[in-house]
C-alpha cells in the first residue's frame, strides 16, 4: 500500500484561480503543491491566451469594489514579479444597462464619463458603436499569459500532466488521488473549472455548473494600417452589452486586436454546452466556423479598420454558475472556487486570496455571502 505524501494544502488546478491561490498560500508560509491534467496555459482550458480585460463597470456596486480591491493585488503582483502584467488602454462600453453602470461605478468611486454616439465617434473613431456609451479610463488588457509564468515562478511544486481523480474526506484529513500518488492534507482546493463538480460528487457535495465550449478571434488591421508591436494599443477595450455581449481589446506586444461574444449564461451562450470529459486533455478543440463568421460580422459592424477574415482562433472553456456568480467556498476540508463564467480573471488575485483565507481556516474578509454554495440550496460547511 502506498503511503499517501503528508502536504499541508493541495490545490487542484493550474488555472488562473489555482495558481492564485497557491501564491496566495506559499506567501503565508503553507506547505502546498499545485496539480493539473495537463500544462499551465494548455489550449483546452480556460486561462489559456495573452489578454484579458481588467475592468471596473459593472452594474453592480459591490462588483466594482471588488474590482478596485483586485487592482491593487494586481500592481503588488507586479512589483514581486518585476513586470507589467496590466497595461492601461481605455473601455467604451455600449447597449443595455448604462445609466445603471455609470450610477454603480460612482457609487464605489470609479471613474467613468458618459459620452454622447457623435462625442464617442469623434474621440475614438476606431470603434464604431452606434450609440452612446461609458467610457472608463482605468480599464486596462491584462497579459494573461505572462501573470500565469509570474505566479507559477513562486511556487516550488507545481505537477502538471498529474490527472486528479478523487478528493475523499478522510476524518480531519483529505484524501486527494492522483494518478500513482496520493495525498493526505489538512485541505484541499478544487480551482479545476468545468471539472470540479465532477470531482466533489465523488465526495458528495453538489456543485451545480455547465461548461461551454466559445470561440475568440484575432484580426489584423486593414490594409496598409499598422503600429509596431509592444507600441502600446491605440484601438480601445470595447464592449456592447445585450443578450450576446460582443467585445474587444488590443494584445499585448502585438498589432491584432482579439474580439469575441460573450455569453449570458447556459442556453443562451454564444458556444455550445460541453462535457468537459469530451475534451483532450491539453488539446485545442477544432473551430466552429459559425462562430467565426459571427466574429467576422462584429468585426464588420464595429471595428472599420481592421480586417474581418482572422488570422487566429481559440476555442476556450467557460466554467458556468446558474447565477453568473462565483462559486467560492468551504465545506469540511474542502475549498471551491468555481463558476467563474468567463469574467473572472480580472478578480483573479482577489478571489485567490479569498480561497486561501478559507483553506487556513481565517475569515475571508469581504467575500460576498452571495458566492457560497448555500445559495443553490446545499449545506456549506464550517471550516471545521
Amino acid at each position: 500500500m502506498t503511503v499517501p505524501e503528508s502536504r499541508d494544502i493541495v490545490v487542484v488546478g493550474a488555472g488562473l484561480l489555482g495558481l492564485a491561490t497557491a501564491h496566495a498560500l506559499a506567501r503565508r508560509g503553507r506547505d502546498v503543491v499545485v496539480l493539473d491534467q495537463a500544462e499551465i496555459g494548455h489550449p483546452g482550458g480556460g486561462s489559456h491566451g495573452g489578454a484579458r480585460i481588467f475592468r471596473l463597470g459593472y452594474a453592480d456596486p459591490g462588483y466594482v469594489a471588488m474590482a478596485r480591491r483586485a487592482r491593487e493585488l494586481w500592481s503588488d503582483l507586479e512589483a514581486e514579479s518585476g513586470q507589467r502584467l496590466l497595461l492601461p488602454a481605455g473601455q467604451l462600453t455600449f447597449g443595455d444597462g448604462l445609466t445603471g453602470l455609470r450610477r454603480a461605478m460612482r457609487a464605489a468611486g470609479a471613474p467613468c464619463e458618459m459620452l454622447s454616439a457623435g462625442e464617442a465617434a469623434a474621440r475614438f473613431p476606431a470603434v464604431t458603436g452606434g450609440g452612446p456609451c461609458v467610457y472608463e479610463p482605468e480599464s486596462c488588457v491584462i497579459a494573461a499569459d505572462r501573470v500565469l509564468a509570474a505566479l507559477a515562478a513562486s511556487l516550488t511544486d507545481v505537477r502538471c500532466g498529474v490527472a486528479v481523480t478523487g478528493v475523499q474526506p478522510d476524518g480531519g484529513r483529505v484524501i486527494v488521488r492522483a494518478g500513482r500518488v496520493t495525498f493526505s492534507a489538512y485541505c484541499a482546493v478544487l480551482c479545476a473549472g468545468p471539472w470540479t463538480s465532477r470531482l466533489l460528487a465523488g465526495a458528495g457535495v453538489a456543485v451545480p455548473a455547465a461548461a461551454t465550449l466559445e470561440q475568440v478571434a484575432y484580426v489584423a488591421p486593414a490594409g496598409a494600417r499598422s503600429r509596431a508591436a509592444g507600441s502600446g494599443p491605440v484601438t480601445p477595450i470595447f464592449i456592447r452589452h445585450g443578450s450576446l455581449s460582443p467585445y474587444g481589446l488590443p494584445v499585448p506586444g502585438q498589432p491584432l486586436y482579439k474580439v469575441g461574444v460573450h455569453p449570458a449564461g447556459p442556453g443562451r451562450a454564444a458556444g455550445p454546452l460541453i462535457d468537459p470529459g469530451d475534451l483532450g486533455t491539453g488539446t485545442q478543440p477544432g473551430q466552429d466556423p459559425g462562430l467565426g463568421d459571427r466574429l467576422s460580422e462584429v468585426v464588420r459592424q464595429y471595428l472599420p479598420g481592421f480586417d474581418p477574415r482572422p488570422v487566429a482562433a481559440e476555442r476556450c472553456v467557460y466554467d458556468h454558475s446558474p447565477d453568473q456568480d462565483f462559486i467560492v467556498d468551504r465545506i469540511g476540508r474542502v475549498v471551491v472556487g468555481s463558476g467563474t463564467s468567463g469574467h473572472a480573471f480580472k478578480f483573479g488575485p482577489l478571489l485567490g486570496e479569498w480561497l486561501a483565507d478559507l483553506a487556513t481556516g481565517r475569515a475571508a474578509l469581504g467575500l460576498p455571502p452571495r458566492f457560497s454554495l448555500s445559495r443553490f440550496g446545499g449545506a456549506a460547511g464550517s471550516p471545521g
